[in-house]
């Protein structure tokens, strides 16, 4: 376990973050996970290959794209971890792996565009945060994407990286977030994917089951301490809608949130052009407003506080073991 580890990254990042002056000059780990996946994509997926063959060449890729992060960053904490202030260092390397500021800054932004009053600044605001055509949106349906991707991706942008972090260290981080990568990359249903992807989309599912559902009681937590923000409703939600969701972990905190703040998320949506069906989470109004997205971006807040707060008892409790 590492959760002293675990903690100085989170507590980097939500000081910190990731500037956009360090992307440009060396890039961050998830463009160059991005890049190897481009490159085996390339490789290993070719058009005239059988769907077995492409689902075996997609489960070696997942191994390479695995490998290529984990043992590089288990090698870099071994050697930090001997260094005076060794331990700092690898908590400001494992801080990439997080993305707690540039979540809420993202997020901020649309709320911003739609306090604005220019819906075609608002869906450029949320094109950089949903995968879902935002053409197709109007304000409504933009402060609902912007609040349901915030759900999402607190699960799987910030809680799963921490926990895996806190089980395997730097290199359990960084596991992670290569396979979270590679099934936002190629684990899709579309025809060139539906095989090769097939590896990195289910190990993906596997992996941020535990922290999806911990999302989801982080923000039933931070509701109870939330004014305005309704717990049980939370809790009532997340239970009932969380397991008809299309995918096995989105709806967890989807549903914790629309309960909290008494909106009905998800439903019908369109990607690429192309209309797809799924259930609605809570039952609440559908009129997402930009006070929403700020009411939900506040309870993000005190969720993320909860989960550092749950690191750092982890991390005193290792030290006393």
């Amino acid at each position: 376990m590492a959760f002293d580890l675990a903690f100085l990254s989170v507590v980097i990042e939500a000081a910190l973050g990731y500037t956009a002056g360090l992307v440009r000059r060396i890039g961050h780990p998830v463009i160059w996970i991005g890049r190897l996946i481009v490159v085996l994509d390339h490789g290993l997926n070719r058009a005239g290959w059988t769907a077995a063959r492409r689902r075996l060449m997609g489960m070696i890729a997942i191994l390479v794209v695995v490998a290529c992060a984990a043992v590089p960053a288990f090698l870099l904490e071994l050697g930090l971890r001997s260094l005076p202030f060794g331990l700092l260092l690898a908590g400001l390397a494992g801080s990439t792996l997080i993305a707690q500021r540039s979540l809420h800054w993202h997020v901020a932004r649309v709320a911003d565009a739609l306090d604005g009053g220019s819906i075609e600044d608002a869906r450029s605001a949320v094109s950089h945060i949903v995968g879902r055509d935002p053409q197709t949106l109007d304000d409504h349906g933009v402060a609902r994407a912007a609040i349901e991707s915030l759900a999402e991706n607190f699960s799987d942008g910030v809680v799963a990286p921490a926990l895996w972090m806190c089980v395997g260290g730097l290199a359990g981080g960084a596991a992670y977030k290569a396979l979270n990568t590679a099934d936002s990359m190629i684990g899709h249903l579309t025809e060139r994917h539906a095989a090769f992807g097939w590896a990195s989309a289910r190990a993906d599912d596997y992996v941020n089951l535990p922290a999806s559902r911990l999302a989801g009681m982080l923000l039933i937590a931070a509701a109870a301490l939330t004014p305005g923000a309704d717990a049980r409703a939370a809790h009532r939600a997340m239970l009932r809608d969380a397991p008809r969701h299309r995918s096995p972990n989105a709806g967890w905190p989807e549903a914790a949130m629309a309960g909290a703040l008494g909106l009905k998320l998800n439903g019908p949506k369109v990607y690429a052009g192309v209309p797809t069906e799924d259930a609605y989470m809570g039952d609440g109004r559908r009129e997402a407003t930009a006070l929403d997205v700020r009411a939900a971006l506040r309870l993000y807040r005190r969720a993320d506080a909860l989960m550092i707060l749950i690191v750092l008892v982890g991390a005193l409790l290792s030290l006393l073991a």
